[in-house]
């Protein structure tokens, strides 16, 4: 006799009728979903992906030189315009990161720290000597300065190396040259008013000329652009202070 139970199989994945019925009847477990291989996707190819600003920005200055000769870039003025942009950006920021200290010089280093240059380049020289009180104060401010105005170049140098015999009652002494020549000096810490804070140097320093430069205002900013830069960072200052001093009364 013939067993009546034998069931067909069909292939693996597929159902059968009587496997539909089973299902049904709740007797067999409900069928697994086919098998489907995800949709193929090539990998991308990065010539491909079209340029933009992000794509420039992405790059270090070696490769934007190498890209002076792409001919992609040639085809769109715009990305080969903000490629410059880009690298003259670049480049002024090493520039700038030059400075951001007072740097110690010696005597023999002056003329080429100093008298030598560049034109573009402000330098504020402090003659000072160890031990007096006032240098230390002005020593401060210009310090804080130099922080703040890292494209301004900042030295100190002890007086007497810098000029035989200086008298120590001029101490401390500025000067500020540019372009190879002496453009003010400023001689002992009353120059800088009754109360010798990093401002009001700055705002001294800038009465005739855009001495102090942040590098954010363009290769030559105007003496007003400087002023008005000096002038807000006092009026944060004074703000934030005022605020700690508010934060301590409320907290008694």
């Amino acid at each position: 006799m013939a067993d009546y139970h034998f069931v067909y199989k069909d292939v693996e994945g597929a159902s059968t009728q009587w496997d539909d019925i089973q299902r049904k009847l709740g007797n067999l477990p409900p069928k697994p979903p086919a098998f489907k291989p995800s949709a193929f996707e090539p990998a991308v190819d990065p010539d491909s992906v079209p340029k933009d600003k992000s794509w420039v920005d992405e790059k270090t200055e070696e490769e934007l030189e190498e890209l002076e000769d792409d001919p992609d870039l040639d085809d769109d003025r715009f990305l080969e315009e903000y490629r410059k942009k880009r690298l003259a950006e670049m480049r002024e920021a090493t520039k700038i990161s030059r400075f951001g200290s007072v740097m110690p010089i010696s005597g023999s280093d002056f003329v080429r720290e100093v008298s030598q240059a560049p034109p573009d380049v402000w330098v504020v020289v402090i003659l000072y000597k160890d031990g007096f009180a006032e240098c230390g104060l002005l020593m401060q401010c210009l310090e804080e300065l130099a922080r703040k105005y890292p494209a301004t170049k900042f030295v100190k140098i002890i007086s007497t190396d810098c000029i035989p015999n200086y008298p120590d009652r001029n101490l401390p002494t500025v000067l500020v040259y540019n372009n190879g020549a002496v453009k003010a000096n400023y001689v002992g810490l009353r120059s800088f008013g009754r109360r010798c804070t990093p401002e009001g140097v700055a705002l001294v320093l800038c009465q005739s000329d855009p001495v102090l430069n942040d590098g954010q205002s363009g290769s030559d900013p105007s003496r007003k652009t400087v002023l008005e830069g000096v002038r807000k960072r006092l009026i944060e200052k004074v703000v934030a202070e005022h605020e700690d001093d508010d934060d301590g009364s409320s907290s008694d």
